[in-house]
């Protein structure tokens, strides 16, 4: 728990600052597309080079503070673990993307932001992929949301489409939804002719509960998991074809509006000034190697992470820097802007913060408070660096501008490389990753590997849980 004098000066902080907005505690939309490469909006550079500009997504960052420096995790499952938990992925058993089948997932001794922010008096919805169990015990109302209405994750639409897959006798995929404190059900099949659709109706049920839920006295999070931009990329009919520049340029005309019409339920429901808006994605850019023999029925498109190599399940900063903008008028400075690091793991203490919520202390945790970093009280991140993860393995570190590696692959599909010694890249004058420079910047290492030194003994009070461990679940005392 946290300690008594730091609640009192919480609370105290807390109360003078309520007069700034309507409400004692904000409500929160946070909004998390799925594979969104860091230089696709136009507020990174992309936008119009991308085939349409993207005025919705500019507009948060341009209203609030926009992060360049903005780690996730390098797959889809540990990087939606860490974000909801605030730990590593590893810590969880949540390190890598399932595969197999069976179960998986967030043990219900997790503590996720969700659960935090119930605790507190919110409201909660899930809306969009949540990879993070997918059967019953492991839906989102198994961990802190009311309802929620979503998908495992996307590239199993393809699957009734390909040979042998009507003889091998698998579960088709479908989308489900629920009610806390009742089964899931089955909301309607998961193929390729409702792939393009499905964000259109994430979007309208949480307009929907915006709507509602702006007539509570009750705050309410929404956690609006889009399913673009992740294979297979098919646009809406109602996009279709709106840009002239193809699919890309659609499916990005698409999601901007479909922000744009979220943000405007806030303004339309008079709740805008007490909302935080948050924008960003689990992981960078889906891309194939050059020269890459696609034989899919839907052509993947080519992502882009801007100045950076790399693109998802790699060590690169393609993989784990995304886009990033957070938005609440008259709390965060507009305009504001960071290349300072920070981890989606922040989020969950940087949340409780806001909402009067307490962080777990009977668990190692990794994300640290941003609130004030955030509000523009202090100048600088509370983060110095962060663990690269791949998996159960640790492929470097990053601390400042400077990376550390032990181990590279240039894609998902690339064997791993293994130095006997390590590479060392300054990503300001490398945003590449292409030149070691660890002569004569030997003094960079040795400041950057401390942290990791930490990390690892960490694990000696708090082991992770086995990769599918089943419910119920309790650490062994230590």
């Amino acid at each position: 728990m946290i300690g008594f004098m730091h609640r009192t000066v919480f609370f105290a902080a807390f109360l003078a600052s309520t007069a700034a907005y309507g409400q004692e505690k904000p409500n929160i939309v946070f909004i998390f597309l799925d594979n969104f490469g860091w230089g696709e909006p136009g507020f990174n550079g992309g936008g119009i080079i991308r085939g349409t500009a993207t005025p919705e997504m500019d507009a948060l960052a341009a209203e609030g503070l926009r992060l360049t420096n903005f780690n996730v995790e390098s797959q889809c499952t540990p990087s939606r673990a860490a974000t909801m938990t605030g730990r590593y992925g590893i810590r969880s058993g949540n390190h890598t993307v399932p595969l197999g089948g069976g179960v998986y997932g967030l043990t219900q001794w997790e503590i996720t932001m969700a659960e935090m922010l119930k605790d507190v008096g919110y409201n909660t919805a899930m809306y969009g992929k949540w990879h993070l169990g997918w059967s019953e015990g492991r839906y989102p109302t198994n961990q802190g949301f009311d309802e929620f209405y979503g998908v495992e994750t996307t590239d199993v639409t393809v699957w009734r489409s390909l040979p042998g897959f009507a003889d091998a006798n698998m579960e088709e995929p479908v989308v489900m939804q629920g009610v806390a404190g009742e089964p899931a059900t089955v909301a309607r099949d998961y193929d390729l002719d409702y792939r393009g659709e499905i964000d259109g109706d994430l979007t309208r049920k949480a307009i929907e509960f915006i709507e509602t839920q702006s007539r509570q006295d009750a705050p309410f999070f929404i956690y609006l998991a889009y399913t673009q931009t992740h294979y297979p990329n098919i646009v809406s009919q109602e996009f279709t074809g709106a840009t002239g520049k193809g699919v890309w340029a659609d499916i990005l005309r698409q999601t901007d509006t479909y922000i744009g019409r979220v943000v405007d339920a806030l303004e339309t429901a008079g709740v805008s000034d007490d909302t935080l808006v948050i924008f960003t994605a689990d992981n960078g850019p889906e891309a194939v190697p050059i020269g890459n023999a696609n034989a899919s029925p839907t052509p993947p498109i080519q992502g882009t992470a801007g100045p950076w190599r790399g693109t998802l399940f790699t060590s690169l900063e393609g993989s784990l820097r995304v886009p990033f903008a957070v938005k609440w008028p008259g709390q965060i400075p507009a305009g504001s802007e960071s290349n300072d690091i920070v981890h989606s793991m922040d989020l969950f203490p940087t949340l409780a913060a806001f909402a009067g919520g307490e962080v777990p202390t009977d668990r190692a945790f990794d994300g640290i408070d941003q609130s004030d970093f955030f509000l523009g009280n202090q100048p600088n991140s509370n983060r110095e660096g962060v663990i690269v993860y791949m998996g159960d393995q640790i492929f470097g570190v990053k601390w400042n501008d400077w990376k550390v590696l032990f181990k590279e692959n240039q894609t998902i599909f690339d064997p791993t490389e293994s130095f006997d010694t390590p590479r060392a890249y300054n990503l300001l004058n490398d945003p590449h990753e292409r030149d070691s420079v660890l002569f004569p910047n030997t003094w960079a290492v040795e400041k950057a590997l401390p942290q990791l030194q930490e990390h690892l003994a960490t694990f000696q009070r708090y082991p992770p849980i086995p990769p599918g461990t089943p419910d119920p679940y309790m650490p062994s005392a230590n």
